[in-house]
Order: structure tokens, then C-alpha cells, then sequence
């Protein structure tokens, strides 16, 4: 497949050689599609197209959302100091994430594209009169494969998009709304599923062929489109059909994931086809993007891990896993560089050196990390390529590491946590321990609620810095509001009645502000430690300020002022919203008073006809009763650890 990467680049490249009949030529460089696909060889070359969508201009429109989603999340900062940090700023802070931001809108316009190359190559070969009829189906198999993948990627950052599911001109497309996100992952759904049965197994390619989509690749971010949908048996069935398989297993070393040397290992679901060429583009940028800005070669330092993920580490005893995913200032070591040398040399060269040695008290001898130059003393080790193997023209675009997508240590993690919401602990255990006894971490031995808490944490440890983080986060804090934002969203577009509608979409902004909210206290108090009394008074309020457009009476006291826990501030606003969204339809008045002193006392007086003792079961100390006039009280205390 690197082979046709190369050939279709230098084909790209030629320039014209004569200019004899000039008007009456073809376009050069641009097919014909009434006249394409006459052949296997056709198909196949549109096909690798498709696949080159998957980063569409590399580091400017694809991976910069890549690294933004690690720097939204706790596990990464924005990293350099001396370049302009506009598009990262207004993400990391959840400011400017709409089309105003040039990352956001590249990656939403490079991802229609990939998918507009991919509904092409269905249509028309479909189409095409192939003697190889195995050929041809795989061939559309691997443009179903990306188009879900493109797909997925779209609706787990947007939510609902529109669907285009044909070769459409850009008359055509004017006025396609929004589709609700239950439909577009229906489709996601249908075309991992065709993918599935039309792609070979990996073991079942030639050599040449390594890198395609095969039908485990499919089965397995099948397996989690449905886990994003908390369609746990359907996720626990397709995940268990990728294991059993036996086509892939763990590396035995944690430290080759990331290698070179084991590009589209057995490890490896899917991942980015790259190689090296001293001339042309055809390899990666991450490497180069997240490298430190004073190493050997160089880097641009986009993208930094936070000190909050290395203290995860830490804590988890998980000293492996620590080393081959962050690289750190110090005297220690770079995990697989034998030329560690050369690092201290480069350190030694910089112009602050010796004022940062006499400022920080750091041996002499050390790699330093520019504190000028980077938020961080910390550089992503994943996308690392040892000095030694590093190709001879070292810069962007040439790198021949791949990206991987999809791993089968997420396909085991994935299998566990489809486990635990099943209630087969043992079965999740099992698979969870396979994982960690990797790292030689000991076997967890939980159950319930503490093993999903187990499962999580080790995601994050053993998938740092591979795009998964922030959408983990994400579920497992609003998934279930998320859910129900879209169902009221496809009520909303169906619904005749305008009484009806605008209680609909007062309960769409309702909600929607509490994702919104909920999302931003998480990362505010995953930058700052805490969570202020004044940030906390600022959400609260202007949830009730939407209950009133809404319709009902709300009233918002919180009193005190310093600082809360994350935990504290969130547990706060999520029982807030458990009240509102038990009583939706039938809220008539609300009062709110927090006391923020020696405790945390949460108050609620609630009009309404639906009861709220229900609400007991999942709020632990929460206290619950109605007087006479049908007025209720809910109050829960916390005990106030300072933040």
C-alpha cells in the first residue's frame, strides 16, 4: 500500500511535457468519473485516495484537532510558548469552537471531503463490471470502513451532522439540516457492519496489502460506536468476535507500541500509512509537531502532558507506562534513545543554560526541556523517533512513524467495560488484568462501580495521548444528558404543534447549558486544582436564568465565597441538574441556597407534581420530604476539603 502512496504522489507531480492537442486534452491530475473505474487497478488507486483523506493536509487540518482534544482534556497543555496560540487558546478554554476557529473548521470541511471521496468510490464501483467480484466488494468494504470512521469522527465532536450518503454536487447539497446523532450512527453502524462482512481478516493480505482496513479493524470501531451509545450487549458481542478471532494479541513490550520498527504490528487494528521520501510528503507530522523546541532536530512542542497525568502514573505504581509515554527534564533517561548524550549536548547549548542551572539548581548534566519556550518540563515520548532512526531529512511530513488509530489493547479495555455494565465483573477483570500485567502491574480485584472506576483510570494510562481521553471524559459525566438532548432535538424537527415546540426547546437549552457548564467547571478545575464559590455562582445562575424562559420560577442563593474540590463543585451542579431533568416537564418553581462555610449545605424547595425521592438511590446523604402544601425539600451536606 506504501508503494501506491508513492507511485500516486509522483504521478501527481508530473508536469506536462508537451503541448501539442493542449486544448483538446483531458485535465490533468483529475479523473473523469464517467470514464474512470474501468479497471481494478482505477479502483484501487481511487480507494488510496480515500484513504489519504484520513489526514487531509496533515498537520494543519486533521491533526491539529488530534492534539486539541489531549490539550481540552487533563492529560495535556497547549505546550509552546513562542508561536501564536489563538485556534489552541479558544479550544483549551472552550471559547471559539465554531467555524471561526480554523482548526474546527478544517477538520469539519476535510472530513466531508474524505467522506465525499468515499461515497465516489461506492457509488461507481458498485457499479463497475470487475471479473475479480472478491475484489471489487472488498474494494467498497474499505470505502465503508472510512466512511464510518469519518463519520464517527464527526458525530463524537459535533453530535448530530448532516448526512450525505451519495456523490452530490454543491447545488445538491444546499439545505441538508442536521441529522439527529441516533441517525447518523445508525449509518455508522450499517457501514462498519458491510465492512465487516466484505473485508478480509489481517491474516488473510498479502504483505503489500498490510495497512488496509480488514474486517477485524471494522469489527472493533464497531465495538466502540456502540460503547459511545451505551449499547453495552451489542458492544460486548462485536468486541468478544474480535478477541476470539485470535488475529491479534499484545505486544509483549510495552515500549514497542509506538516504534518504528513495529509499524502495523500485531498489536495493530488500524493505523496511518506513512513511509519516508527525502522529496515528497508522504510521512507524518506528530513526531516533529509535539518534539521539544530545544532536541536534537527540533520540534514545534504543540502539545505537552500536564503534571496531573505523570502523578497518575505515579500513583498507580505504573513506572513502565510512565517512561515510554512522557518524556521529562531531567538526568534519567529518554526511554529507547541510546543517544541520550546528544540531548544533554543540545541542552548545554542553549542560551539561558547556565542561568537556568543556577535558577532551578539542576545538575549540569542534564536534558533540560527550555522553560522559555514550553508550559511544560514534559514532551510526549509516543510520537518519539530515537536518533537513530530517525530518516535523514528529519522534518515534517517525512517522518515514517505510523499513527495508530486503533489498538487491541483498546479493544480489550472496551471488552471490559462492556463487561462490568453487564454485571460480569470476573469476565472484566480478566481482560482488564491482561492489560496491566503487561506493565507487570498487579491483577485489580474490584467489582461494580469501583472496577468501571478501574477500567477508566486504566484507559487513561495506557492510552495516553492516542485522542481517546477527552471523549472518555465526556461519557462518563454527560452521556446520558447528551442522549437526551438529541431524542428531544428529533422531536423538535417532527413536531407541528409551536406550544410544543417551544417547551421542546427550552428543555434543549436547558440541558444544553448543563453540558455546557458541567463540561467547562470539569476543566477549569482540571487547569486550576479547584473550583471557585464565584464560578460555581456563575453556572448555577445561568441554568435558572433558562428554567425561567423555560417557564417555571427559579431562584438562585449561593452564599460564601473561596474555594471548592472539582469533586465538590461538580457533585454540586450534577444534583441540581438530577433535580431539574427528574421534574422537566412538570417544574413549576425551584428554589436553589448553597452555604459554602465548614460544610457545603445544598438546599432545594421544589414545586412540582412528579415526586423526587427517587433521586435518593443515586446521591449518596441526600435528604428527602414533602409537606402538606405539596412543597419538597432535598438537602445534602458535604464536608468542605479545602481545594
Amino acid at each position: 500500500m506504501k508503494q501506491i502512496l508513492a507511485i500516486l504522489t509522483l504521478i501527481a507531480s508530473l508536469t506536462f511535457t508537451s503541448c501539442e492537442d493542449f486544448l483538446t486534452e483531458e485535465v490533468r491530475g483529475q479523473q473523469n468519473l464517467d470514464t474512470y473505474f474501468q479497471s481494478v487497478e482505477e479502483a484501487e488507486s481511487f480507494i488510496t485516495g480515500c484513504y489519504q483523506a484520513i489526514t487531509f493536509g496533515g498537520w494543519w487540518n486533521i491533526n491539529t484537532v488530534w492534539l486539541l482534544s489531549e490539550m481540552c482534556s487533563d492529560d495535556g497543555w497547549m505546550g509552546n510558548t513562542t508561536q501564536s496560540q489563538s485556534d489552541y487558546i479558544s479550544l483549551a478554554h472552550y471559547q471559539g469552537t465554531g467555524q471561526s476557529n480554523g482548526a474546527i473548521s478544517n477538520f469539519w470541511q476535510y472530513r466531508y471531503k474524505g467522506i465525499l471521496r468515499c461515497n465516489v468510490a461506492v457509488e461507481r464501483i458498485s457499479q463497475s463490471e470487475f471479473s475479480d467480484e472478491d475484489m471489487k466488494n472488498r474494494l467498497i468494504g474499505e470505502a465503508r470502513f472510512l466512511r464510518g470512521y469519518f463519520y464517527f469522527e464527526l458525530v463524537r465532536n459535533f453530535g448530530g451532522v448532516p448526512l450525505v450518503t451519495s456523490f452530490l454536487l454543491p447545488e445538491e447539497i444546499q439545505g441538508i439540516t442536521r441529522a439527529s446523532a441516533e441517525d447518523v450512527y445508525k449509518f455508522i453502524e450499517d457501514d462498519l457492519k458491510a465492512a465487516a462482512d466484505a473485508l478480509p481478516k489481517r491474516s488473510e493480505y498479502a504483505a503489500t496489502d498490510m495497512g488496509r482496513a480488514t474486517s477485524g479493524a471494522a469489527l472493533g470501531l464497531l465495538g466502540k460506536v456502540y460503547l459511545y451509545q451505551e449499547k453495552w450487549q451489542e458492544a460486548h458481542d462485536v468486541l468478544e468476535t474480535v478477541i476470539d478471532s485470535k488475529e491479534y494479541e499484545l505486544l509483549d513490550n510495552f515500549g514497542d507500541v509506538w516504534s518504528v520498527d513495529h509499524n502495523n504490528s500485531k498489536e495493530s487494528l488500524f493505523e496511518v500509512q506513512y513511509m519516508y521520501d527525502g522529496t515528497y510528503s508522504l510521512g507524518g507530522s506528530l513526531t516533529i509537531i509535539t518534539g521539544a523546541r530545544n532536541g536534537p532536530g527540533d520540534g514545534w512542542s504543540w502539545g505537552q502532558p500536564t503534571a496531573n497525568l505523570e502523578q497518575a502514573y505515579i500513583d498507580a505504581g505504573d513506572t513502565e507506562r510512565l517512561r515510554w509515554t512522557i518524556i521529562k527534564t531531567g538526568c534519567t533517561e529518554i526511554a529507547g534513545e541510546d543517544n541520550f548524550d546528544k540531548f544533554i549536548e543540545n541542552s548545554k547549548d542553549m542560551a539561558n543554560y547556565k542561568t537556568y542551572i543556577e535558577k532551578y539548581g539542576w545538575d549540569p548534566d542534564c536534558y533540560i526541556i527550555d522553560p522559555a519556550q514550553h508550559k511544560s518540563a514534559r514532551i510526549v515520548r509516543k510520537y518519539f523517533v530515537p536518533i537513530e532512526k530517525r530518516p535523514e531529512v528529519y522534518n515534517t511530513d517525512k517522518i515514517p512513524l505510523d499513527h495508530r488509530i486503533l489498538r487491541y489493547a483498546d479493544v480489550l479495555l472496551m471488552y471490559a467495560e462492556a463487561c462490568n455494565e453487564l454485571g460480569d465483573d470476573a469476565t472484566a477483570r480478566k481482560y482488564l488484568n491482561e492489560v496491566r500485567n503487561r506493565v507487570n502491574l498487579e491483577d485489580v480485584k474490584s467489582s461494580g462501580n469501583d472496577l468501571r472506576k478501574d477500567i477508566r483510570l486504566e484507559r487513561r494510562l495506557e492510552l495516553a495521548w492516542e485522542q481517546n481521553r477527552l471523549y472518555d471524559m465526556m461519557e462518563a459525566q454527560i452521556d446520558r444528558q447528551i442522549a437526551m438532548l438529541w431524542d428531544l432535538l428529533a422531536e423538535l424537527q417532527k413536531t407541528e404543534d409551536s406550544g410544543r415546540a417551544r417547551h421542546l426547546l427550552g428543555q434543549v437549552i436547558i440541558i444544553g447549558t448543563y453540558i455546557k457548564r458541567r463540561s467547562n467547571l470539569t476543566f477549569v478545575g482540571v487547569q486550576r486544582g479547584a473550583i471557585s464559590v464565584q464560578e460555581l455562582r456563575l453556572c448555577l445562575n445561568e441554568s435558572s436564568e433558562n428554567i425561567i424562559v423555560y417557564g417555571a420560577d427559579c431562584k438562585t442563593i449561593v452564599k460564601g465565597e473561596g474555594q471548592l474540590t472539582v469533586e465538590q463543585a461538580t457533585q454540586v451542579y450534577d444534583l441540581f441538574e438530577a433535580v431539574v431533568e427528574t421534574e422537566l416537564e412538570s417544574l413549576r418553581a425551584m428554589l436553589i441556597s448553597i452555604d459554602v462555610g465548614a460544610q457545603v449545605e445544598v438546599s432545594f424547595c421544589v414545586s412540582a407534581a412528579e415526586p423526587l425521592c427517587g433521586l435518593r438511590a443515586h446521591f449518596q446523604g441526600l435528604e428527602w420530604e414533602q409537606d402538606e402544601d405539596g412543597l419538597q425539600y432535598v438537602t445534602r451536606k458535604l464536608e468542605r476539603s479545602r481545594g
